[in-house]
């Protein structure tokens, strides 16, 4: 075994991380400012080929593995609004996740915070973009029949909604008044939307080229990633980056943005103090391979360009260049106050 492969397993073992140690003394102190504000969830690639999923502080310490399955792959964690539960979905360890698809592969699995007595709630395609209501008793899913909000209890729907052009990355609003996700009701296949749970009404927040939505504590306004039209950069392509808008759309605001990096995974603090976000150089956060680096940033720093090329300087003159937590690789991460107490 290589010197360095014997390090890396020997810190895993500690429930040391292996990223998210730097140099930087604003980083650092950001390091220290986060180290015991709650735990983060997220799916990463174990030593033995599966995929499974972590618990850290936010710092990136104390790191362990809180499923063990390695039958299995396991990913896209949600952390009930209370802390005290878990969701996510579980495919057998030879099927890889699709961004796409991701919603709706394999079987919808609840348990509690620290991994322990899992359940699946039903067989593999069951329960597609499941995301948890604000009290933990039910959860909304989006299917092409359209949305349903089911009842953890009986497993039976209590109400449906037209999907209206909703397809994807489903999620609920922390007032439980409204549900986001990406659509393409908007004269474009890719706009992050809103949809009233009242009346079925709804609106985009962004249109074209926008993913990956999730709320802000506020019910007020999304995070997504969104890749601005007209970029010159990565081939005319253009990199993906990390905004936040108000739900009702009517303002938008760059929150972080780097030359030479897609950025998915947003995730705002349950205090609305931080973001934690993903980001290389593949699409989609590369959940095929291990995931993208993890990062962690004070919101109060926004807008913030790092390592930015002329034309990303130009287009946001008043960016911030402030400190960036690297934290290690992982997909689709999720963040809570609640303490998690290890396995007995």
């Amino acid at each position: 075994m290589k010197k360095s492969t014997f390090l890396r397993l020997l810190l895993a073992s500690l429930c040391l991380p292996v990223q998210g140690q730097t140099n930087d003394p604003g980083a650092q102190a950001l390091s220290h400012e986060v180290a015991t504000h709650g735990w983060i969830v997220f799916g990463a690639r174990t030593t033995q080929g599966d995929w499974d999923l972590f618990v850290m502080r936010p710092d990136g310490s104390a790191r362990r593995n809180v499923t063990q399955t390695p039958e299995f792959n396991e990913a896209l964690p949600r952390f009930s609004a209370d802390g005290r539960q878990l969701l996510y979905r579980r495919t057998p360890r030879g099927e890889s996740f699709d961004n796409n698809r991701h919603g709706q592969q394999g079987q919808l699995v609840i348990a509690h915070a620290d991994g322990s007595q899992p359940k699946a709630m039903g067989a593999a395609g069951e329960f597609p973009w499941a995301s948890w209501s604000p009290d933990g008793n039910s959860f909304a899913c989006l299917s092409p029949k359209g949305i349903d909000i089911i009842e953890l209890a009986t497993k039976k729907a209590s109400q449906h909604l037209d999907r209206k052009g909703f397809f994807q990355q489903l999620t609920w609003s922390p007032d439980g008044q409204w549900l986001s996700g990406v659509a393409n009701s908007f004269d474009t296949g890719w706009a992050v939307a809103r949809m009233a749970l009242a009346n079925g009404a709804i609106n985009a927040a962004c249109t074209v080229d926008c993913c990956t939505p999730d709320w802000f504590p506020d019910s007020r306004q999304v995070v997504y990633s969104w890749r601005p039209p007209g970029q010159r950069a990565n081939a005319g392509y253009g990199w993906t980056e990390l905004w936040r808008a108000s739900a009702d759309g009517s303002e938008r605001h760059l929150i972080y943005a780097e030359s030479g990096r897609h950025v998915y995974g947003g995730c705002i603090s349950p205090d609305g103090k931080y973001v934690l976000f993903t980001g290389n150089k593949a699409e989609d956060g590369d959940p095929e391979h291990s995931g993208s680096p993890m990062n962690l940033m004070r919101l109060a720093d926004a807008p913030m360009v790092r390592n930015g090329d002329d034309e990303l300087r130009q287009k946001h003159p008043g960016a911030n260049h402030s400190p960036v937590l690297p934290l290690p690789s992982g997909w689709e991460p999720h963040w809570t106050l609640t303490e998690i107490k290890p396995q007995p």
